[in-house]
């Protein structure tokens, strides 16, 4: 039986775990390359998913355009912009996961037995999306030309893995406790009501 005291918890994880989904989203640091010139100034570039920032320009463009994904970058482009559609995806997800949280919280005893169900669900769902959109950034990574030595998986990505992670352990942590934890004392039910 699941306690109001456990979905309490699970929903403050889960709300960390969202504020990292979207600052993954915003940041443009997903994959990042530094290294200093000749004469000592640095050069900083970074790939987000919708922007690519240059300390060279000291500014960000819309990333990927057109002219990037022409010819053998059709992959490329394609695989990132499939990354940014799940991790959009997730968000909406997350929206979801967040009001059947609410539902299953003052939804009363009732609720709180049976929901867990659908909260562990949507929880692992949107874990599994977001595992898939971190996972194809670190194939990018492994497997695409423009990453040569000297690239790193950056900030966005560790929020990311740190955010379906939780996700995850969230998922099973309420899955858990349905059947170890004993029931909430309160009103009995009334047989045949089940």
């Amino acid at each position: 039986m699941t306690r109001r005291i456990v979905y309490g918890a699970a929903l403050v994880a889960f709300l960390a775990a969202s504020a990292l989904t979207l600052a993954s989203i915003i940041i443009p640091r997903w994959i990042s390359w530094d290294s200093q010139t000749a004469s000592g100034s640095r050069i900083h570039y970074t790939y987000g998913l919708h922007k690519r920032c240059s300390s060279l320009s000291g500014t960000c463009a819309h990333f990927p355009e057109d002219a990037d994904c022409h010819g053998g970058d059709r992959y490329f482009c394609s695989m990132w912009r499939s990354v940014g559609f799940l991790m959009n995806f997730a968000i909406v997800m997350e929206g979801m996961t967040f009001i059947a949280f609410l539902v299953v919280i003052l939804g009363g005893k009732q609720m709180r037995q049976r929901g867990w169900k659908v909260v562990s669900c949507m929880l692992l769902l949107a874990g599994i999306i977001q595992c898939a959109g971190m996972s194809l950034i670190a194939f990018l990574y492994d497997n695409d030309d423009r990453f040569f030595p000297g690239w790193r998986l950056d900030t966005s990505w560790v929020f990311c893995t740190i955010s379906w992670s939780v996700m995850v352990l969230s998922a099973a942590f309420i899955s858990a406790s349905a059947y170890l934890i004993a029931p909430e004392e309160g009103y009995e039910l009334i047989p045949g009501e089940d």
